[in-house]
């Protein structure tokens, strides 16, 4: 049987915890067949990132072209985006070649704190990849960033979805899972219908845990690839990343990988 192809555009984390080994690893457990393409090599592990090394816009596209001229994608999904160059050109990569509006997960700083994106990339961001995006998936941290106001409960949850809503994305997924709301990890989902679905789970005390927003974003993808709504897919990739919290190893001296 063939596998729906899921196309990764994200940043090399060498430790596996987080980026696009995260995506590859997330997208074949889930029956998918992975494809990837680089835009930073970045020099980390558990406990902290130590540089990087981006790729060029030609780099880029040197990659993607062959895959997408070769393979037929049935979703994709976008990750760490650090220069306006590689921004403006992931943009420009979907519309041209008509690729699948992709997950767009707004990697703006690591668990460790070290930031990912420069601010001019972090603008084009907003501007030209949130219009082609099926779902924009930030967490609290990048929502209060893209919204520009605090998130202390899930009303302003939902608040920040419509405002980045407001920025031109079909749908946004407001990730609460790095913050306990009365001891529940809640997502808010604003859908393109304007209907806001919450998903409540357990919130589990793991410690730092390194690569989940990355997971959840290509389980997301994956799901999407097999046909599920975009609401079944929130849902079970939910399910798959709480499921892999709470059986997150420690591998290494800081937070713990999926």
């Amino acid at each position: 049987m063939t596998r729906p192809v899921v196309l990764s555009i994200a940043g090399l984390d060498p430790s596996g915890g987080a980026g696009i080994v995260a995506d590859i690893k997330t997208i074949a457990a889930l029956g998918c067949f992975p494809a990837a393409a680089l835009t930073s090599i970045t020099f980390q592990n558990t406990t902290g990132v130590f540089g990087a090394e981006h790729q060029s816009a030609p780099t880029l596209r040197a990659q993607v072209e062959p895959i997408v001229h070769d393979l037929t994608v049935a979703a994709a999904k976008t990750g760490m985006l650090p220069t306006a160059e590689i921004v403006a050109e992931v943009a420009r990569l979907f519309a041209e070649e008509n690729l699948p509006a992709p997950v767009v997960d707004p990697v703006v700083v690591a668990t460790s704190g070290d930031v990912l994106i420069d601010e001019e990339a972090f603008e084009i961001l907003k501007t030209k990849l949130f219009p082609v995006a099926r779902v924009v998936t930030p967490n609290i941290p990048e929502a209060e960033k893209l919204a520009g106001f605090s998130i202390t409960s899930e009303a302003e949850m939902r608040r920040a979805a419509e405002t980045i809503q407001l920025m031109g994305a079909r749908a946004v997924l407001v990730k609460g899972g790095h913050r306990s709301l009365a001891g529940q990890a809640v997502d808010i989902l604003l859908g393109e219908n304007g209907i806001i679905t919450e998903f409540q789970t357990e919130y589990i005390e793991a410690g730092e845990i390194h690569g989940s927003g990355c997971t959840l974003s290509a389980a997301i993808a994956a799901f999407l690839a097999k046909e599920f709504t975009l609401e079944e897919a929130v849902a079970a990739a939910k399910k798959f990343v709480t499921d892999a919290i709470r059986s997150a190893p420690s591998i290494g001296h800081g937070a713990k990988p999926l």
